[in-house]
C-alpha cells in the first residue's frame, strides 16, 4: 500500500507522477526509442529555463564563470583517474567507431566532467594569483543506468545537469568553497520551497575521487529519500592525476586543490512531487511558465461576450508589459470549466475570471491554485496584488512542504522501532551512532534502508546515548531512509 508523505494525491504516487509528467505536457518518456531518455516537452522546457536561470544567478552572483565542456572525454584521460573511472566503469557509454573507421582512441559520453576539466586547468592555472577559479555548466552527462529507470528520477541521459567546478591554492580554501556551495544550494532549494536536510556521506557512499561528500536529501510523496544536490572536496586526488600544479604565495609548487558540486532534472522531480496535489501540478510563483491564466466566462448578450473577449485580450498585454508571465485561455470550443482543469492541471499559480458582472464593476476574480481561496480584485490595483499574491503563494507552499516534511523525521533509539516505521510510513529516521562503519553498514541492513550520512544542518545532541548495533557510547547520529 502506498503512503503519502504530504497529502492525498488521489493514487499511487508512481502513477501520479506519470500522469501529471503526460498530461501537464511536461516530459514525454518512454516513448523515445532508447531506454532512460526523455523528451522535454515546451510548457516543461519553460519551468525547466526558469528554474536554471534561477541557479545561474546565485552561481553568477558569487564570482562562477560559465563554460561549456566537450561532450566526449577520450579514453586515455578519463581512465587517469583510477578510483573515479572504478566507480563510473559500469555506466559508461563508449563511441568506437567514426562513421565506418573504428577510432584509435575509443570516446566516452561524459559522465561528470572532472576529468576533462582537469585535464584542461593544468593548461590554463599556473599561479595561485588567478585563484580561486570557479566554473560551471548546465549540459547533458550520460550513464548507462541499469536499474528500472523512471523519469527525471532515474535516467540514462541526465538532460539538466549543473555541475561546478572549483579551483584553491590550499585546503583552507576548498573548505571554505564548500560551504559557499552548501549556501548558494540552501538559497536554491529555499527558493523553491523544497524542503532537505544536508548530510555528509558515510565513506563507503562518497563521490569517487574526493575526499569526503555532503549531499541534499528530500523525501517524495511515496516516503522516499531522493538525492537532489551533492558537493564534494576532491582535495588533490584529480590535480595530481592531471598535474594542475600552481606557484603558491611562498613561490612554492603545489598541486592546487578542487571542489565540485552538482544538480540535476531531480529538482525539477521533487518540485512537482512536493508541491502537487490530486488536480495537478502546483508550482511556485517565481518559476511558473505562466504566472496568470485569464479565463473569459461568457455570458450574456452577443456583444457582452465579445467585450468580455477584448477585454480579456487587453488585460493580458497590460500585464505582460508590467512583467508577469500572462496567458488568456480564449478558446471557444471548451467550456470555461474544462479551462478551469486544463490550467489547474497545469499548476498555473493564478487565475483570472472575467465576465459581464467584473467587467461592469471594474474588477475581477482572482483565484490561488494551491489554497483555491477567491479575491475580488480592482482593475488599478491588480499587477500590485497579483504579485503579492505570488509571493503569498510561495511562502505557503514552502511552509507547507517544510512542516510535512519535519513531521517525517524520527529521532529513534530502537531498530526495531525504526525498522517498523520505514516499512509502514517511510521517512528519515536519526539513530545514535558510534562512528564506526561496521555498525552502521549494520544498520542498513536491519533496517533495510541506505544510511544517508551525519548531520551537517545542526549538530545532534547524543549525551547519553548508545550505539544500538554495539552499545558503545554514541558521537554523533546516523541518518537512514530508503531512496531512489
Amino acid at each position: 500500500m502506498e503512503v503519502y508523505v504530504y497529502r492525498e494525491l488521489g493514487k499511487p504516487f508512481n502513477e501520479w507522477f506519470d500522469w501529471v509528467l503526460r498530461e501537464a505536457e511536461l516530459y514525454d518518456y518512454g516513448r523515445y526509442p532508447a531506454k532512460g531518455m526523455g523528451v522535454w516537452l515546451p510548457y516543461g522546457f519553460k519551468l525547466r529555463k526558469n528554474i536554471i536561470e534561477l541557479i545561474r544567478k546565485l552561481l553568477d552572483s558569487t564570482g562562477h564563470e560559465e563554460i561549456l565542456l566537450p561532450l566526449l572525454i577520450p579514453y586515455n584521460i578519463i581512465i587517469k583517474e583510477s578510483e573515479h573511472i572504478r566507480d563510473f566503469e559500469g555506466q559508461l557509454y563508449w563511441v568506437t567507431h567514426g562513421g565506418y573507421e573504428q577510432l584509435d582512441v575509443k570516446l566516452a559520453l561524459r559522465p561528470t566532467s572532472e576529468t576533462s576539466l582537469s585535464y584542461m586547468e593544468a593548461l590554463w592555472i599556473k599561479s595561485y594569483k588567478q585563484l580561486p577559479k570557479k566554473f560551471y555548466q548546465v549540459c547533458s552527462i550520460f550513464r548507462y543506468e541499469t536499474k528500472a529507470t523512471r523519469p527525471l528520477l532515474r535516467v540514462r541521459e541526465v538532460t539538466t545537469f549543473k555541475e561546478a567546478h572549483t579551483v584553491h591554492e590550499d585546503f583552507r580554501d576548498s573548505e571554505r568553497q564548500i560551504k559557499e556551495a552548501m549556501s548558494i544550494y540552501s538559497k536554491f532549494f529555499n527558493e523553491l520551497g523544497i524542503p532537505y536536510v544536508i548530510s555528509k556521506r558515510p565513506e563507503w557512499d562518497k563521490f569517487a575521487g574526493a575526499i569526503y561528500t555532503v549531499a541534499f536529501d528530500t523525501l517524495l510523496p511515496d516516503g522516499k529519500a531522493l538525492q537532489i544536490g551533492s558537493v564534494h572536496n576532491l582535495g588533490q586526488n584529480f590535480s595530481r592525476v592531471f598535474e594542475v600544479r600552481i606557484q603558491r604565495r611562498d613561490e612554492s609548487i603545489d598541486y592546487a586543490w578542487q571542489t565540485s558540486y552538482g544538480i540535476s532534472e531531480r529538482v525539477i522531480a521533487s518540485i512537482i512531487a512536493v508541491h502537487g496535489d490530486s488536480k495537478g501540478l502546483v508550482l511556485p510563483f517565481k518559476i511558473a511558465p505562466i504566472q496568470v491564466v485569464i479565463i473569459p466566462i461568457p455570458a450574456g448578450s452577443d456583444e457582452e461576450k465579445r467585450a468580455v473577449v477584448e477585454y480579456a485580450t487587453r488585460l493580458k498585454d497590460d500585464l505582460v508589459k508590467n512583467g508577469l508571465r500572462v496567458e488568456a485561455d480564449l478558446r471557444e470550443d471548451i467550456t470555461p470549466g474544462e479551462k478551469f482543469y486544463i490550467w489547474e492541471l497545469k499548476g498555473v499559480p493564478l487565475r483570472i475570471d472575467l465576465g459581464p458582472r467584473e467587467l461592469r464593476g471594474e474588477y475581477v476574480t482572482v483565484v490561488r491554485r494551491d489554497s483555491g481561496e477567491r479575491f475580488k480584485v480592482k482593475i488599478n490595483e491588480l499587477s500590485q496584488v497579483l504579485r503579492e499574491l505570488g509571493e503569498e503563494v510561495d511562502s505557503e507552499l514552502s511552509k507547507r512542504a517544510w512542516d510535512a516534511f519535519r513531521k517525517k523525521i524520527r529521532r529513534v533509539n530502537d531498530l526495531n522501532q525504526a525498522r517498523d516505521y520505514l516499512s509502514k510510513e517511510r521517512g528519515i529516521v536519526e539513530i545514535p551512532w558510534c562512528g564506526k562503519s561496521d555498525c552502521a553498514l549494520k544498520a542498513s541492513e536491519i533496517l533495510e534502508a541506505d544510511a544517508l550520512g551525519t548531520p551537517l544542518d545542526g549538530v545532534p545532541s547524543v549525551d547519553d546515548e548508545h550505539c544500538p548495533v554495539c552499545g558503545k557510547e554514541a558521537v554523533t547520529i546516523m541518518r537512514y531512509a530508503k531512496k531512489y
